[in-house]
């Protein structure tokens, strides 16, 4: 009887669990059974398992085999992740390999039929699991560049089956991976660009400094597109471990993007006709979806009305917690979701309500229809609403003749307001619960009294309250100010307090 034991890694949401690859041989006719909850990608290894063996020049054990992959409680999926470890275990329960060498290192890889090992999905998580055991990680070459922007983790790229039983014989060793030098870059829009709507680039400076949510409303071709396409030149840079988590998402989800900058944050925009699955995750193997792609970024959302309602109602949970839950019948699966909402709107359905240079169409049922299609609850979690309206003369100006302020001179003040938070809470103002959200405010009484007025007279929710708080701390931030001043309350009240477009009605 011939058992051999090897390590590899499983894949759950943005986690990489550890897994044993039991192989067994015995007596019998032969035979290969996967056992260990495999789902049908994992069951078919085995006949590519066979294939590239005998394609390396191995012999393939005229046995019976049964290949366990423990824990027998969590579901395997993930391809072809196993072939590798599947293939070195029966080499080593064979007597081919010494078991004795799989010790210190983890395998994870697809097997081609000739032997070649072709990359996989989630290879980022599998290394900082495997770093974090103490352990070497031998994967395809596809996935090394990947994997090695790891710091102190030992990657090991293999080409096919033949290099890595090489290497564990010690007769030719595989060269550790290198990282990958760092990406410039590359040059993004300049809010500069967007002639006039100070206002507007007020409120994205806002949003920007507290990681706030945000809704622009205005007629078309007033710059609602152009302004939020150039949110993420004014957001801080990623922190290390903000990256590390973006990064594992990104893995996760398929794109082996290695060069990409580390400091750029994610901006995410799916069109309107996406499916629900598209933008929160989900599928019979949970993947994550466009909110969790946003993760430590922006989520835009233009034409928001225009979005079907049950989808927009899906953003409200992980507006709030900042995860999202995806729950099938054999598993529940957590992605993270921790985004800025930026989102863009009409006035109404014609998009000219109180443009002032082009008559509206729409009677005040269907406007009111129109508004309708955004819940009150939705609306409670964005923190500013701004209208956005025509430039006027600044259209004319040239980029030499205005004093629009870069986004590069933005972003300083940005970076400065979000690390007065992170020095003084630990986390940017979003993340604020009420009570904190409390302490760190600390309004005198008259500034008290004035935003319960305001909140009564207006029908302020709760939620809207503290909201109001949040975008009040990060305006005083931004002013590089210790305490909230009666003109920081005014101004964030001044951003909930929007009725879109009813200011121009005649």
């Amino acid at each position: 009887m011939q058992l051999a034991t090897i390590a590899t890694r499983a894949q759950i949401g943005i986690a990489a669990p550890a897994v044993r690859v039991e192989i067994h041989l015995s007596s019998g006719l032969p035979r290969t059974a996967i056992v260990g909850l495999p789902e049908t990608a994992v069951r078919e290894s085995k006949d590519r398992v066979r294939s590239a063996v005998l394609n390396s020049h191995f012999e393939f054990p005229m046995s019976r085999i049964t290949i366990n992959l423990a824990p027998a409680d969590l579901p395997k999926d993930g391809g072809g992740r196993y072939d590798l470890p599947i293939a070195l275990g029966i080499l080593g329960a064979s007597g081919q390999l010494d078991s004795a060498t799989f010790k210190g290192f983890e395998f994870i890889g697809e097997l081609a039929l000739n032997g070649e090992i072709r990359p996989v999905c989630g290879a980022l998580p599998a290394a900082l699991a495997c770093h974090a055991a103490g352990r070497a990680l031998i994967l395809p070459e596809g996935n090394a560049a990947e994997a090695a922007r790891i710091p102190g983790a030992c990657v090991l790229p293999a080409r096919n089956l033949l290099q890595v039983c090489a290497h564990l014989n010690g007769s030719v060793l595989i060269d550790p991976q290198q990282p990958p030098p760092p990406a410039p870059s590359p040059p993004g829009a300049d809010l500069a660009e967007v002639l006039g709507q100070p206002r507007a680039k007020r409120a994205l400076a806002i949003a920007a400094a507290g990681s706030l949510n945000l809704l622009m409303s205005g007629p078309p071709g007033t710059g609602k597109t152009m302004l939020a396409t150039r949110m993420p030149g004014i957001l801080p840079p990623l922190e290390d471990d903000e990256w590390l988590e973006v990064a594992s998402i990104r893995s996760v989800a398929g794109f082996n993007d290695v060069g990409d900058p580390r400091g750029l944050r994610p901006f995410r925009a799916p069109h309107r006709c996406a499916s629900a699955v598209a933008l929160v995750g989900g599928g019979g193997n949970p993947r994550p979806g466009e909110i969790t792609l946003a993760h430590h970024g922006v989520l835009f959302l233009d034409e928001l009305p225009e979005w079907p309602r049950r989808m927009l109602e899906l953003l409200r949970e992980p507006l709030e917690s900042g995860t999202i839950a995806i729950a099938r019948a054999a598993r529940r699966v957590s992605f993270p979701a921790r985004f800025q909402l930026l989102a863009a709107m009409n006035p109404c359905p014609c998009g000219y309500l109180g443009s002032g240079f082009r008559d509206c169409r729409c009677t005040p049922d269907q406007v009111q229809r129109y508004r309708d299609r955004l819940s009150g609850p939705l609306l409670d979690r964005i923190d500013l609403m701004v209208e956005v309206s025509q430039p006027g003369d600044a259209l004319f100006c040239t980029r030499e003749q205005s004093d629009d302020e870069s986004s590069a001179s933005i972003r300083e003040r940005v970076v400065r307001a979000r690390q007065r938070q992170l020095s003084r809470q630990g986390a940017p103002n979003a993340q604020l619960g009420s009570t904190r959200l409390e302490e760190v405010v600390d309004l005198s009484s008259g500034d008290r009294s004035l935003l319960v007025q305001a909140a009564k007279r207006w029908g302020l929710s709760a939620r809207a309250y503290h909201r109001v708080l949040r975008v009040a701390r990060s305006i005083a931030d931004l002013d590089d100010s210790t305490t909230v001043s009666s003109e920081h309350l005014a101004e964030a009240l001044a951003y909930r307090i929007v009725d879109f477009g009813h200011a121009h009605e005649s």
